[in-house]
């Protein structure tokens, strides 16, 4: 489902995961990690909240940098892929300055977003420099958090 670039159709999977995690009903694996991502998120459950009636609103808003907003969907997406690459070790080495930076932290979500903000800068710098994201440039900039 997350294969998608359609926008609203993502941001629509967040929306269901939320609704079926709080009513609970049987999640697919990648709706239950979502929800506990959400879950872990207090300062979004009212987002996620919105009656259905306003909802398309919410799922056409942009969220933009300059205004001070913090795009939860893109936080969320960070934390998903930042996940992934954890439970996969790849980039090689990842999952160790994850448990390191964990242990360093004493809180798996602050390590986290730590670690996302280098995720989301090497992203950045690849789009700007219009590259493939600099593998070896990400984990020293993850290494130096530990």
């Amino acid at each position: 489902m997350l294969l998608s670039n359609d926008r609203g159709q993502l941001r629509r999977f967040y929306f269901t995961a939320w609704r079926k995690y709080r009513e609970r009903r049987p999640m697919e694996p990648l709706e239950h990690q979502v929800a506990e991502l959400i879950a872990r998120h207090p300062e979004y459950h009212a987002l996620f909240d919105t009656d259905p009636d306003r909802a398309e609103a919410v799922l056409q808003r942009d969220y933009l940098p300059e205004s001070g907003q913090t795009n939860p969907f893109l936080h969320l997406g960070l934390h998903l892929g930042l996940l992934e690459q954890v439970t996969a070790d790849r980039p090689a080495g990842i999952r160790a300055v994850y448990q390191a930076l964990r242990d360093r932290c004493g809180d798996s979500h602050e390590a986290e977003h730590r670690m996302m903000a280098c995720l989301a800068e090497m992203i950045w710098q690849a789009q700007r420099d219009g590259a493939l994201p600099d593998e070896a440039v990400y984990m020293e900039s993850l290494r130096r958090l530990v």
